[in-house]
This record gives structure tokens, sequence and C-alpha cells, in this order.
């Protein structure tokens, strides 16, 4: 059994040796996509000022390196006054690689957007808001509780999928493949246009991936996460079990 994850090699991969040795299978681990920063010139065709902003909402490590490249780019002093809100504490410390770090104007949640709109007082009500995303990603969980609050915002895409060049893999010869993201799917298409699944199994991580693999004609053998199925290698070793 020859299976191929869309992914980086993750930090833990215990769960993973125990599957190889388990079912005597191989496992390899080839992201399919990149996230770049936009350039300047992709940036003003949105027709955001940066300096109008006086809040910036992060998401991720990559926005924040792209938002201050761009300010750099475009010549824009980020002030002192700029203030932050982060889904998580990892994110908002990854700020200390461009500015001085100060509580006062750093705020961070749990991971979910409730936990972000909360961060958002009474003094924070009168801010210009910069939310930053990903192209493609759905921004409208947190955007929704924005507009009920009645906040001043504007979403501004700040990086992009790029599909990687994986043209060398011998992709036909995986007998599973596990897919994570919407841009997967595109990398696919784009590195193999006549691609047909014939007898590769597919399995889907996350719910914004299954329509992109429907929408291809992909047949998934394994629908995940779910409570019973919460990981990847979970995934994994449930469609080893029944196959």
């Amino acid at each position: 059994m020859k299976i191929l994850i869309s992914q980086t090699v993750p930090s833990n991969i215990a769960a993973f040796d125990h599957i190889k040795e388990k079912f005597n299978a191989s496992i390899e681990f080839n992201p399919l996509y990149k996230i770049e920063a936009l350039s300047s010139k992709e940036f003003r065709t949105q027709r955001i000022n940066l300096p109008d902003y006086t809040a910036v909402v992060f998401s991720s490590r990559l926005a924040i390196d792209a938002y201050f490249k761009l300010a750099e780019e475009m010549r824009f002093k980020v002030p002192e006054t700029m203030k932050y809100f982060c889904t998580t504490e990892a994110v908002a410390m990854y700020l200390q690689k461009h500015i001085v770090y100060r509580k006062r104007k750093i705020f961070y949640g749990t991971g979910t957007p409730d936990s972000v709109a909360s961060l958002i007082t009474a003094k924070h009500k009168d801010e210009k808001f910069l939310i930053t995303i990903a192209a493609g990603s759905n921004h409208t969980p947190l955007t929704s509780l924005f507009e009920k609050a009645g906040l001043d915002y504007t979403v501004g895409t700040m990086v992009k999928p790029v599909s990687c060049d994986i043209k060398g893999l011998d992709i036909a010869s995986y007998d599973l493949i596990v897919m994570l993201n919407p841009s997967d799917v595109v990398s696919l298409y784009e590195n193999f246009p006549e691609y047909t699944q014939g007898n590769t199994k597919f399995i889907s991580f996350g719910k914004s991936i299954v329509k992109a693999m429907h929408d291809a004609g992909l047949e998934i053998s394994v629908e995940a996460p779910t409570p019973q199925i919460p990981s990847v290698a979970m995934a994994i070793e449930s469609f080893l079990k029944s196959n």
C-alpha cells in the first residue's frame, strides 16, 4: 500500500510509523501547494490603502509576514499605535519578528471567530479594522460577527495558494491519496491535466475539500475529521482496516 499525504512532514510522526509497521504501508508527505504573499501590484488591485486602518486582524504567521512586506514595499511605516488582533497566542507571539511586543496593543483569541470578536471591547469599537485573509478562504464566520457588532472593517487578501511543481511524482502509483485543501485539487489537475482516478482511493480531511473533490469527479472513500476519526492518521487507519 503506497500512500501520499498532501502536507509537510508533521512534527510527530509516531502514529504514521505505527501504520507503516501494522499495515506494511509506504507513506510519503508531499505538499501539493504552497502559500505565497501577494505582490504589491496584486495587492493594489484591491484598492486598499494601508494607512487608513488602525487595527489589523491576523489568522496566520504568513499573513503577518505578507502585511509587513507589503507595508515596506508601499513605503508605509506601520505606526506604534497600531492594534493587532490575532486568532491565537502563537500567531500573536510571531508579531515579535516585526514589532516590539506590547500587551496593550496585541490581543489574541483561542482560535475561533467568536474568541477574536470578543476581544473587541467598547474601547476598540471605533477602530478601523483590516481583516487579513488568504485568497479563497472563508472569512464569513468572522466578518458576520463584525457586521453584527457594527464594526468598521475591510477584508484584505494578503496571501494566495500556488500549486507546487509535482510533475515528477508518479501520481498513478499511489494506492491512497489524502487531501486537505481545495488547492490540492487545483494543483493535481494543473500538474496532471489528464488525470483520472482509476483504482486510486482518496481520503478528504476538512470540510472545505469535500466539495472541491466532488466537483472534480473524485470519489472519496473516507471523509474526516469526525468525532470517531479526528486525525489524518486515524482516517488512514480506518480506511486500511476496512480494505
